[in-house]
């Protein structure tokens, strides 16, 4: 469990049209953002502390997702996660220094009646997952490592596999380098308890003050088989952040019905659903 101690943060609303595709536009009406293609809030989806409640269950298998007992409605979200350090002065995050990125799978239920982000995001262990391949991050700023990655993902159940989200470019996100970070550390101190959005400074108190953040920092567009698709006991999910100046989509598509990656320039995340 190498992020036991590391918080988990997710980022809502930053990849153009996912919340209208997951149904989860109406829960951000109320949310004012700076201007139209920001992201909506960052949200916990793991806190090191007895006293988050069941935010403090670690969710995180890079192997397995286990469904919640009512789930009929089990989606993949594909997404890169950051691997932040986190600065501090006086109770206050200062900065974040992004030293490694991954694949990663946010996955989610359609809850209607869920008052916080959270509650669609942590339902117990294995619930959502992060490659155990990460790769080292030079910096976020443009024109760095990160800049040549794409995201993909796949749905295998049978023989057959499906591609899930589009195969979208990383700094295809709303907001990216330094803009994104910047954003993050201000809603990390300023956030408010209000509507699906909760107040992260408290969390951070209560895990006193965590050195590291495993961020993710937005999920794709679905293709129409992924809006359409929910995932089943005994199907596949597979998430890949791969450098698109090395590998073609169509190399990837073939790595994924293989369900065999290449080690370079890859983070991929197989996992299988109980």
């Amino acid at each position: 469990m190498p992020f036991k101690h590391v918080i988990g943060l997710g980022v809502a609303g930053n990849f153009a049209g996912h919340l209208e595709q997951a149904g989860e536009a109406a829960d951000f009406v109320a949310v004012k953002t700076e201007d139209a293609v920001a992201p909506k809030a960052i949200f916990p989806f793991y806190v090191p502390s007895e006293e988050a409640g069941f935010l403090s269950t670690y969710p995180l298998c890079n192997s397995t997702i286990v469904p919640p007992n009512d789930a009929d409605n089990l989606q993949i979200e594909p997404e890169v996660a950051l691997l932040c350090d986190i600065h501090y002065d006086k109770g206050k995050v200062t900065a974040l220094t992004p030293v490694k990125f991954a694949a990663y799978n946010d996955c989610s239920i359609r809850k209607p009646n869920a008052k916080k982000i959270s509650e669609k995001k942590n339902w117990g262990k294995q619930t959502k997952g992060v490659s155990g391949t990460m790769i080292e991050l030079d910096h976020l700023q443009q024109g760095g490592v990160l800049d040549r990655f794409r995201i993909a993902s796949f749905h295998k159940r049978g023989d057959r596999v499906a591609r899930y989200g589009e195969d979208s470019p990383v700094v295809g996100y709303s907001y990216f380098h330094e803009r994104l970070l910047n954003w993050i550390v201000d809603r990390m101190n300023n956030q408010k308890d209000v509507g699906p959005a909760e107040n992260i400074s408290v969390y951070l108190a209560d895990a006193g003050y965590p050195h590291q953040a495993l961020i993710s920092i937005g999920a794709t567009r679905y293709t129409e088989y992924g809006e359409t698709n929910f995932l089943q006991s005994g199907d596949t999910s597979i998430v890949v952040v791969y450098d698109g100046e090395q590998y073609s989509q169509e190399q990837i598509t073939e790595m994924a019905q293989n369900q065999s990656f290449a080690e370079q320039g890859i983070s991929s995340l197989i996992q299988g659903v109980a």
